[in-house]
């Protein structure tokens, strides 16, 4: 596999991980204890901890990634083994 392949791949996984973190990654407002300002919803984060969750998106994708390339090297799951229809 080429290197701007695996390249463009991970950055795929990054990106899937990244939305499977951010609704695990902030505090509410209201279960930080802060007042709310007009129009704000319940569910609002208090804060933005964008680093927190950059490094978090990096530790899943590379976990998810690994898995896939291990996959990729070594054909535990292939592509005839998920083929019902034949």
């Amino acid at each position: 596999m080429n290197w701007y392949s695996v390249a463009a791949i991970y950055f795929l996984f990054w990106f899937l991980a990244l939305f499977l973190v951010l609704p695990f990654s902030a505090r509410t407002s209201v279960e930080a204890g802060e007042p709310l300002v007009p129009g704000q919803a319940d569910s609002a984060p208090r804060e933005f901890p964008a680093g927190k969750i950059a490094i978090r998106t990096t530790l899943v994708s590379a976990a998810m990634f690994a898995l896939f390339f291990l996959n990729y090297s070594f054909g535990w799951i292939t592509a005839d083994m998920l083929d019902y229809w034949n």
